[in-house]
């Protein structure tokens, strides 16, 4: 395929961009329309900290009991099924809200004592019925968890799984822009100050998915005088920024996207508030790149899989043994 010529380049960016805008209005018009809200919204809970984390705990796992029965109540079943398992013994989750498609931010591991707390940004299509699941947030951080407990014995890692702010749907008009992911910096954010408060001994890593990635770029500048040392942004559209220096942070930035991963066709342009700009894998963004392997899109956290590893590594802080690609 010839390379546009600079005359026709403009004309490439205009189509470019009105595709966007077809996709953003299609979304937009085609996405499922919510019916009344039948779920109480969440119990008010104070600032997370180390003297509030047990308070945090028994709110949220009310908050899901409560829930739990609207579900069976309303014959909600694969939601009435998801928060059952959420109730499991052991599990322990610092928020809860079960509005709309809902938000859970879960805690695997000893936060308390741990060396390294590594945060699981989930992208698009985050739901309460698929948090369980290794392609997302809940099960996928368990899968790290377990990951580097092989990688690392004896190391003291907590993984939240955060589903903290409205991951966008893909049929929706937020999957192509950034407006979500501005609300989602601020709460994410939010949460590493009360993780860090929680625990000060700690250092931190950011693990960050698809859209997720957009969001934890517009965290990364917010983040000083937080210890995170390591931010991997993988699957990514784009983040909005052109390169890893204008991320604005200390820390090491990791970029990896597998060869079956369809978010490579995506147009790496931004124009008019739509799409995400340069590829963070692109040798122009500066983030270093680790091998993610040849699975698709959602399998970066599939138990056994070279991503996983190589995620896991980063999470530990282990830079130096991460495959490269």
């Amino acid at each position: 395929m010839r390379s546009p010529t600079p005359r026709s380049r403009p004309r490439r960016a205009r189509r470019v961009a009105a595709t966007f805008a077809v996709l953003a209005v299609v979304g937009a018009t085609t996405a499922a329309t919510n019916g009344p809200e039948v779920y109480a919204a969440p119990s008010p809970v104070p600032e997370l900290s180390a003297a509030t984390l047990g308070a945090r705990y028994a709110a949220a796992r009310h908050d899901i009991d409560t829930a739990r029965a609207t579900a069976e109540g309303v014959h909600d079943g694969g939601r009435a099924r998801a928060l059952s398992a959420f109730l499991g013994p052991g599990r322990r989750f610092l928020s809860f809200d079960a509005r709309s498609n809902g938000r859970a931010v879960e805690v695997i591991g000893d936060l308390e004592r741990a060396d390294r707390i590594a945060v699981v940004v989930p992208g698009a299509d985050g739901l309460l019925t698929n948090f369980d699941s290794w392609k997302w947030a809940g099960g996928g951080s368990r899968a790290l968890y377990r990951q580097a407990g092989t990688a690392a014995p004896g190391t003291r890692l907590a993984v939240i799984a955060w589903l903290g702010y409205a991951s966008p749907s893909t049929r929706s008009a937020g999957v192509v822009t950034s407006g979500e992911a501005t609300v989602g910096a601020h709460e994410l954010h939010r949460l590493v100050t009360g993780l860090h408060r929680v625990n000060g001994r700690a250092r931190f890593g950011l693990l960050c998915h698809s859209y997720g990635s957009v969001v934890c770029a517009k965290t990364a500048g917010r983040l000083d005088g937080l210890p995170v040392d390591e931010i991997a942004l993988y699957g990514s559209p784009g983040t909005t920024f052109g390169s890893a220096a204008e991320l604005k942070t200390g820390a090491h930035v990791w970029a990896g996207r597998s060869s079956g991963d369809w978010t490579r066709f995506v147009p790496k342009l931004r124009l008019a508030g739509i799409g995400f700009g340069r590829d963070p894998v692109s040798p122009a963004f500066g983030a270093a790149r680790f091998d993610a392997g040849t699975g698709p899109h959602s399998a970066y956290l599939k138990p056994g899989s070279l991503p996983l590893r190589n995620l896991a590594l980063i999470a530990l802080g282990r830079g130096p043994e991460v495959t490269h690609a």
